[in-house]
């Protein structure tokens, strides 16, 4: 095994000296979470070839996608042979002084079992509904009891970027405990950073999410109005749709009250100039916009004049709003509209950050505009939907007009972090 030196940053190094049985690394985006928990969880299998460590993420597919890799990558620059068994997620090593690591997710709390882990390391927690939060980390806890010796210490480690006054604010902060200490470490502290990151952060987030994921912050972001960016005054459009144009549509599917919202695009800008509110189900809703939008050659037959581009609830691709014939999102195209829909919906805090950037960043930059005297309901919807005691948007059924709206932005304008993989120069 190669001797390998790492240069951590300061609040890392803090990091890594904690000696409490449930330390926390807290921050915002490009402080090297994922590479401050790599190493962590390399140092704790150095301590015995029988250690097994247990490594969680959210989903499998930042399992694979993020976790696996990191680790190999790891293995390889510290020269530790090893076999990634992808069927079992665990990957061993070929060591006579390194032990093995576990790889799990923390989507399904009561599968965490089976297993005994020497040291544990979470990543990203926070992103987890509270209930769900505290579930998983109660199972991680149970799990992480493996012995390796006279005087072997079980921890587990987190790390993630504050979402609000959540689990992990009540455990690391309003419930703090000698056991759990926290190192909160903002993105500025970054010295390995390229110089232009944290301007691309200003400019892809709006203000009310800048403190928690440059800064480390612990932030309300689930209080007052879901679109605090929106004014009405600052957001408003006098573009109107233009005959022959394309028009981009975001559309919401519920059987009785369905909503569509149409965009036309303006030098790189959304512009909303036209709503419709409470079409009955989707044919219905498919004839209103040919009637509106194409010319009507005979009854039920239409001209196209246009291409119409629809944005709507990926969920439409199973649901049947006509009884057991065709699914939404079929009858969308086989009306001649060209659909845009992913495999499954963006979630919706990331559908609901997406609009609120688009309508203002922290920069002050708008490129999300509405019509107000066009889009009278949308308008008054954007003020005034909140969040719910559970911190999720408040729905009555009358705010589906947002879902419908905030499909197309977040497929056309959506959050694109700033990518680095940084957070240790070697050498």
């Amino acid at each position: 095994m190669r001797t390998i030196k790492i240069k951590p940053t300061p609040d890392q190094a803090k990091f890594h000296s904690l000696q409490c049985k449930y330390p926390a690394f807290v921050g915002g985006f490009g402080v090297g979470k994922s590479e401050t928990m790599a190493n962590q969880a390399f140092m704790d299998a150095t301590h015995s070839p029988n250690a097994l460590i247990g490594l969680y993420e959210p989903t499998y597919d930042l399992v694979r996608l993020i976790m696996a890799p990191r680790m190999e990558e790891k293995l390889i620059d510290f020269g530790v042979r090893y076999k990634y068994n992808k069927s079992e997620n665990v990957i061993y090593t070929s060591s006579n002084q390194i032990g093995d690591f576990i790889l799990r997710t923390l989507d399904n709390p009561a599968r965490i079992v089976g297993y005994q882990t020497y040291r544990s390391h979470v990543d990203e927690i926070d992103t987890l509904k509270e209930d769900h939060a505290s579930d998983a980390w109660n199972k991680i806890i149970a799990r992480n009891r493996q012995s390796i010796g006279e005087g072997s210490f079980n921890r587990v480690s987190a790390y993630t970027t504050p979402e609000g006054f959540r689990f992990v604010y009540k455990r690391w902060v309003k419930q703090r405990s000698e056991m759990y200490q926290m190192i909160q470490a903002s993105t500025l502290g970054n010295p390995f950073l390229p110089e232009d990151y944290v301007d691309s952060l200003r400019e892809t987030y709006p203000d009310n999410l800048i403190e928690a994921y440059i800064n480390g912050d612990f932030v309300n972001l689930s209080s007052g109005t879901v679109y605090p960016q929106f004014s009405r005054i600052e957001n408003n459009s006098n573009e109107e749709y233009q005959q022959g144009e394309k028009i981009f549509i975001g559309m919401d599917f519920n059987v009785g009250r369905m909503c569509a919202v149409v965009y036309v695009q303006r030098n790189g800008n959304a512009h909303a100039v036209d709503e419709f509110i409470n079409a009955y189900d989707t044919p219905n809703m498919i004839n209103l916009i040919k009637q509106k939008y194409w010319r009507e050659k005979s009854r039920g037959e239409f001209e196209k004049l246009n291409d119409i581009y629809v944005y709507p609830d990926s969920t439409g691709k199973n649901r049947k709003s006509v009884g057991a014939g065709e699914t939404d999102i079929s009858l969308l195209k086989t009306a001649g509209f060209n659909v845009k829909a992913k495999t499954v919906n963006p979630p919706v805090k990331d559908r609901v950050n997406a609009m609120n950037a688009a309508l203002c960043n922290s920069k002050g930059e708008r490129v999300f505009f509405v019509n107000t005297r066009l889009c009278p309901h949308y308008t008054e919807k954007l003020e005034q939907q909140v969040y719910n005691d559970r911190g999720e948007p408040e729905k009555d059924g009358t705010e589906d007009v947002n879902d419908a709206g905030g499909y197309y932005i977040a497929y056309e304008y959506p959050i694109i972090k700033p990518m680095w993989t940084g957070g240790f120069k070697m050498r």
